[in-house]
């Protein structure tokens, strides 16, 4: 937080369960003021006191993403771009929302994307393309090691030597051994 760190985030990112009225509560401090027990409302407090460039609101119950930059003083709305999320320029991502599993509940979700609309996965998912990856490369890796012994059997059936056999396949004359 601001009062910890001492430098203002780039990105404010409200989630709402409501209907978004707290989080576009505009209310300035002296209106507070004004009234004992009132506060000032956040997107007031974000646009005014704490200048953060980009403010969400993620009213979940809708669906609805709203984002907005502070240019000029105040908040002016963004529109998405013709993916349908929001550039954060700074940090040359994109921000939207994303129908899809994840910590097994399937729904709309807010996520990250990198400029040229590449989704940003998160750890988990980067661990599962990884895994797949690895699983390929093992079994390409098999097929070659299958191939190789064929083409050994094949040439040893054929009657060349374990060396001329070593030497055609690329292959060290122990590993030819190991396949005869």
């Amino acid at each position: 937080m601001l009062w910890q760190e001492h430098i203002s985030p780039l990105v404010a990112l409200e989630l709402d369960r409501g209907d978004g009225t707290e989080e576009r509560d505009n209310t300035p401090l002296a209106v507070a003021n004004g009234t004992e027990g009132s506060r000032p409302g956040k997107f007031w407090v974000y646009e005014q006191v704490m200048r953060i460039p980009y403010y969400g609101i993620f009213v979940v119950s809708t669906g609805t993403l709203e984002v907005y930059h502070w240019r000029d003083g105040s908040y002016q709305a963004m529109a998405p771009n013709d993916r349908g999320h929001y550039t954060i320029a700074p940090l040359e991502v994109e921000l939207g929302l994303w129908q899809g599993r994840y910590q097994n509940q399937d729904q709309l979700w807010l996520r990250w994307w990198d400029s040229k609309g590449n989704l940003l996965l998160t750890g988990t998912e980067r661990a599962a393309v990884a895994e797949q990856e690895r699983d390929r490369a093992v079994e390409q890796m098999e097929k070659v090691e299958r191939s190789q012994r064929e083409a050994a059997s094949q040439l040893a059936q054929m009657g060349l030597s374990p060396a001329q056999i070593a030497e055609a396949l690329g292959l060290s004359l122990a590993e030819v051994e190991g396949i005869i």
